[in-house]
């Protein structure tokens, strides 16, 4: 199995992701309006990622195939600026308002982008301030949204997004971290929106904050990981938080953590540290029907997957710790609505794997895709 090298090791943990203007080649208006109807046709079967480029970020779209495959479609213009480099981050890019909008960060230009979703293409609605410096995820439940700043003693800020996906701040929202020197990886609303949860890769912590009736945080519940590097997470439909350990990069000791979050924002530990057996895990994507978990290995070029049993328990998929193995680097993921295709952004490669996802949480790499910019993050699929 091909490993990375300490270079990419630490690419993963500071990007665990570069400036790059290089686009696919564009398409014809006509050929453009082809792929788009088509996407439309699909259900907006679609794939998206962010540029992060330092002079004009924008949301990389490609329109997905009945197989799979994907084929670039438009970039779409932010109206701010990325860093060109790894962000060390998940959660760059979401869904908001029921599909409808798509929210992205811009960590060059401390703002926050909201586009509506349209059988044409994505319509930018308006760009605003993060509230912090050097926005690195965001995460929406019904009108309200919250973005992770990183940079600066970091903090989260609020935001409404009304019915035409406008964003306008939230008044005194802003919450602390655990640290200035945090490291904050995510921010992400629990399943009924009433709680937030933050990861902090530096001081190993996972941070929860109780949303109040007026949509505001409460202070921060600190709450040791139980494992290093506490990194990417997601939740299953009920509450299950699966959170991804990077263990700072060391060869072989990456690992995945589960917890039932309960009432005030406690966790209560179901697995404590699973390992991968592989190196610098750091994105985690759960089927729909909430039976499996993968987690991508950056340092390994492999995916992790996962059994999720009843009891929110981790079951690792592969005694090697190998469900499938990517192009170089692979850093966010995300799964087709429904969960018949997994996708790979590859920081090493500068490609996305598409990969089958089989009834029984076997994965086959069907192919990839290349085009994809030098620093680009964040990775959502339809």
């Amino acid at each position: 199995m091909r490993r990375l090298g300490p270079a990419l090791i630490s690419l993963a943990l500071a990007a665990c992701s570069s400036q790059d203007t290089t686009s696919p080649t564009a398409l014809s208006t006509t050929a453009l309006l082809s792929q788009r109807t088509a996407a439309s046709d699909q259900g907006s079967a679609a794939v998206y990622t962010l540029t992060n480029n330092t002079t004009t970020n924008a949301v990389r779209a490609f329109a997905r195939a009945n197989d799979g495959s994907l084929t670039f479609v438009a970039d779409y213009p932010t109206g701010g600026a990325g860093t060109g480099g790894g962000l060390g981050n998940q959660g760059a890019i979401v869904f908001a308002r029921g599909g409808r909008v798509l929210l992205a960060v811009n960590p060059g230009s401390n703002s926050l982008s909201s586009f509506r979703i349209t059988p044409l293409g994505l319509t930018l609605v308006n760009t605003v301030a993060s509230g912090g410096m050097r926005p690195v995820s965001v995460t929406s439940s019904r009108h309200v949204v919250y973005v992770l700043n990183a940079g600066g003693t970091g903090n989260i800020s609020g935001f409404r997004l009304d019915e035409d996906g406008a964003l306008a701040p939230i008044a005194n929202s802003s919450r602390a971290l655990s640290s200035a020197t945090a490291g904050a990886a995510q921010i992400e609303f629990a399943p009924e929106g009433e709680q937030l949860v933050v990861t902090e890769k530096a001081t190993n912590n996972i941070l929860t904050y109780q949303i109040g009736n007026d949509d505001l945080p409460a202070t921060a519940v600190v709450h040791a990981s139980a494992g290093r590097t506490p990194f990417g997470f997601e939740f299953t439909e009920r509450g299950l938080l699966i959170v991804s350990e990077a263990f700072g990069g060391a060869a072989g000791a990456s690992a995945a953590s589960s917890y039932q979050l309960k009432n005030r924002g406690r966790l209560e530990i179901r697995t404590a540290s699973a390992p991968t057996t592989q190196s610098a895990a750091c994105w985690v994507v759960i089927t729909p029907n909430n039976r499996f978990a993968y987690l991508t290995n950056t340092g390994s070029n492999t995916i992790t997957g996962y059994r999720i049993a009843g009891n929110g328990s981790l079951a690792r998929l592969d005694p090697s710790g190998i469900t499938a193995t990517t192009d170089a680097g692979p850093i966010d993921a995300a799964m087709s609505r429904g969960g018949r295709y997994l996708y790979t952004l590859n920081a090493g490669s500068h490609t996305i794997s598409v990969l089958r996802v089989h009834d029984d949480g076997a994965l086959t790499t069907l192919g990839t895709t290349p085009g994809i910019p030098v620093g680009a993050t964040g990775l959502i699929a339809r």
